[in-house]
């Protein structure tokens, strides 16, 4: 492995930017679930259904931006170090 490689391979490794910004769609997820458990505990039926929503979709916005912020960068700069 040649010094510009290894160099790329340690910017690669410490980069972390963007894992902050799926937690975004983890809080909406726990707000729902809250929002869920005091619908279900007061017997509001429309609050634990508007909080079972929230929480559905927040647990996807977190898997959908998860993979846009991560997966997606983590696979071209993998994809780049193997020239493909």
């Amino acid at each position: 492995m040649n010094g510009t490689s290894r160099i790329l391979l340690n910017a690669a490794l410490r980069d972390e930017s963007g894992h902050a910004t799926s937690g975004i769609g983890a809080l909406a997820a726990g707000a729902g679930a809250a929002l869920l458990g005091i619908g279900a505990a007061n017997d509001t039926g429309w609050l634990a259904v508007t909080g079972g929503i929230v929480a559905g979709v927040g647990i996807v916005a977190w898997e959908l931006l998860r993979h846009v912020t991560i997966d997606q960068k983590l696979m071209g700069r993998v994809d780049r170090l193997e020239g493909k």
